[in-house]
């Protein structure tokens, strides 16, 4: 406690340019996020399908799936661009303290006329300047979300939401946003106001338990607003999957297929719930672009990470991380140059606070996401490995193609990027890894537009899923 303390009497000096160095960390990751990405164009530019992949990957395949990924990198050079436009901005001007005043008058012209009211309070005042920036940023950001649907994803016939279920979204998770973010950032700012400096301590035993808490709920109350949930139907699949699952003495309690096919052609699967009663979730698109044993295969890699405690260990440096943030917060929270720098020379808004220091954050940040991706990257390769030694080697290979083939994701990529942006490792590393030795296409091409259409997951990119 004495080092935080002194570390936040050296940080709070005037002699900090807070507002040009946050505007440098900002335009530096900017730098670095264009960088890599521009790399990997390079990579999307190739026309020769990788020489491990040249008998499994057919010609037309090949240059489909450059040009979806070349399509998908525009799309994020200028999103990005506009991100980084925004924040610049807003920073620059003075957008923050400028919401956080308007915020505060629409309290003081609706709320009750006694200042010392709960609804005219910091935590009210805070939820308030909250919620109408995620309002802002969402409809702000709802052309980029309607065009990455409904003119990139379409033109490679992956789209299969409609318009009224895209908005329909849209309204459920704003709701949910409100139905949830209320309470939690009420108790989340309650807990600091009230517990003084060792305020993170108490702050990171309560996101804890909510991130446990939220394992927990998600699948038996948030899934079900999005998506159907049926139980998987008698038959080999089935049969095998159980007996799978006996055999690792893994706690299944239900076996159930989500409808992921009404909104696109992504594929996934997964396994949540408790320690002693567990569900598995196979989506319908999976298993109607894979052999039964295929599946077999992707859920022994699924149950390798169960088996050897990825889990357990994923949420336990979670854990470390949020204690790492909140005690540099603790440095932070006081900061009377810091929040000057930002247009708030009188009040101390802790949520103001806090976004500034996650500003401040971020070139750690970066660090931190580099070490994680190589860290997630081996348990990978570990799964996969154990999915190999239960004899699923074949059929784990044959599905990791298949599944690069229908989702045309990219055959190929620069390491800088894949190290600092890739969860999984890219296809020709497990495939090496699991000893995969072509004799025949696991997909013919006369398929390829079919399964384009019909199987597109994602299992490995910056946009991958975190299952497989």
């Amino acid at each position: 406690m004495d080092l935080l303390t002194r570390l936040a009497s050296t940080l709070d000096t005037p002699a900090v340019p807070w507002k040009p160095l946050i505007l440098t960390f900002a335009l530096g990751n900017y730098a670095l996020e264009s960088y890599l990405a521009l790399r990997q164009y390079r990579v999307l530019q190739r026309t020769t399908v990788p020489p491990q992949l040249k008998h499994e990957i057919d010609q037309k395949t090949y240059d489909k799936s450059q040009a979806y990924g070349r399509a998908k990198a525009r799309f994020g050079f200028v999103q990005g661009l506009w991100s980084q436009g925004k924040n610049y901005l807003s920073i620059q001007y003075d957008a923050i303290p400028w919401l956080w005043a308007l915020t505060g008058s629409w309290l003081a012209a609706y709320g009750p006329a006694d200042s010392t009211h709960w609804l005219r309070s910091e935590i009210t005042h805070s939820l308030l300047f909250i919620f109408t920036q995620s309002f802002a940023d969402t409809l702000l950001g709802l052309p980029f979300s309607y065009y990455h649907h409904f003119v990139l994803e379409e033109t490679f016939n992956f789209n299969k939401q409609t318009r009224a279920l895209w908005a329909t979204d849209v309204v459920k998770s704003q709701l949910l946003s409100l139905a949830l973010g209320i309470p939690l950032g009420a108790a989340f700012l309650r807990i600091i106001q009230r517990t003084g400096q060792s305020f993170f301590l108490y702050i990171w035993a309560f996101t804890l338990l909510v991130q446990l808490g939220a394992i927990t709920i998600y699948p038996i109350l948030i899934v079900p607003l999005f998506n159907t949930l049926t139980p998987l139907p008698p038959g080999e699949l089935k049969t095998r999957v159980e007996a799978l699952a006996q055999r690792l003495g893994f706690p299944l309690g239900e076996l159930q297929v989500i409808d992921g096919s009404k909104r696109s052609a992504h594929s996934n699967a997964y396994f949540t719930g408790l320690p002693w009663k567990k569900k598995i979730v196979l989506y319908d698109t999976l298993i109607a672009k894979s052999e039964v044993k295929e599946v077999e295969a992707i859920l022994a890699h699924e149950l390798g990470h169960w088996q050897m405690g990825h889990i357990t260990r994923q949420i336990g440096i979670a854990s470390l991380h949020s204690f790492w943030i909140f005690g540099l917060f603790s440095v932070f929270i006081g900061n009377n140059s810091l929040y000057q720098a930002f247009g708030f020379p009188v009040e101390r808004p802790i949520i103001i606070g806090f976004m500034l220091f996650g500003e401040v954050l971020s070139p750690t940040e970066a660090v931190v996401k580099l070490a994680m991706n190589a860290w997630t990257r081996k348990m990978e390769f570990e799964a996969d490995t154990f999915s190999q030694n239960l004899g699923y080697a074949p059929e784990l290979a044959a599905s990791l193609i298949k599944l690069q083939i229908q989702n045309l994701s990219s055959m190929d990529a620069d390491w800088m990027y894949s190290a600092y942006h890739y969860s999984h490792p890219i296809l020709t590393e497990r495939l090496k890894a699991v000893g995969w030795t072509s004799e025949r296409k696991v997909s013919s091409s006369a398929d390829d537009d079919k399964d384009a259409a019909a199987g597109k997951t994602a299992a490995e990119s910056k946009d991958a899923h975190k299952e497989l």
